[in-house]
């Protein structure tokens, strides 16, 4: 095993403080073997994600990393891969494809508005509804963040076929943070939201907008298939999303 990352030249290991590790501190592996056969720290490579991507080169030796997956394995659009050796404290992880998560992060290297809001989306997934309300208020504190919470609404994900927060909430099956969204995103009259609803904003002070624009109000906002939530609901075939639909939630 080699004793240092191609890009730091410091040893294979990651040094996890004693809170994460529950104990004193103390060190795990961190060794991303590419197939040229350059090693690197995972974070030290995610440094060089927007060359990697755009050459799939690496960024060490220059040597071509990306194949084509195999016909019994590939889906509908995937290309190419970059197949690694990856061993952390865990163990180690063969064959594991890092190009996805490059083309992630070179993504959001050049677009910084887009870490809060695919965390945003990744607690709407989680239905971690007290994270979002913090997310947001934080956004709006914070004067080196490049989106507003107003805008973080109706955000849609490239990475993600194009989903706004609320489509996601509707594929996670997440009811509470979908009325949550409506109600901070949205021009649907107040009287129309479910009582609980309304008392539970009311006591965490959660006040409404007096005017979402259309293109933002996020009943409206289309995925990169075209569907609004309204279309998601459909297709989920299920109560309460179907309910939703047939009681005019979204005219």
């Amino acid at each position: 095993m080699p004793n240092s990352c191609k890009a730091c030249n410091d040893p294979l290991l990651l040094t996890l403080e004693p809170e994460e590790s529950g104990d004193e501190e103390t060190s795990v592996p961190d060794d991303l073997l590419l197939p040229c056969s350059c090693h690197f720290h995972w974070a030290c490579l995610m440094d060089h994600a927007p060359s990697i991507v755009a050459s799939f080169c690496c960024p060490c030796c220059n040597t071509h990393l990306a194949t084509s997956p195999s016909s019994s394995s590939s889906s509908s659009g995937n290309t190419s891969q970059i197949l690694t050796l990856y061993t952390n404290e865990g163990g180690p992880q063969p064959n594991l494809d890092i190009l996805p998560v490059l083309r992630e992060e070179a993504y959001l290297s050049f677009h910084h508005e887009a870490r809060p809001a695919r965390a945003m989306h990744t607690m709407v997934a989680e239905g971690d509804v007290t994270g979002i309300i913090s997310l947001l208020s934080d956004i709006d504190n914070d004067s080196e963040v490049d989106i507003t919470a107003a805008k973080l609404l109706p955000w849609t994900d490239p990475l993600n076929g194009g989903k706004s927060a609320i489509h996601v909430a509707v594929e996670s099956n997440q009811e509470e943070v979908f009325w949550l969204l409506l109600w901070l995103g949205s021009n649907l009259f107040t009287n129309v939201f479910p009582t609980p609803v309304i008392q539970t904003a009311g006591a965490m002070g959660l006040t409404r907008r007096d005017e979402v624009p259309v293109e933002e109000d996020v009943r409206f906002v289309k995925d990169e298939a075209g569907r609004t939530v309204k279309d998601v609901c459909l297709q989920s075939g299920q109560a309460p999303w179907t309910v939703f639909v047939e009681g005019g939630l979204f005219n």
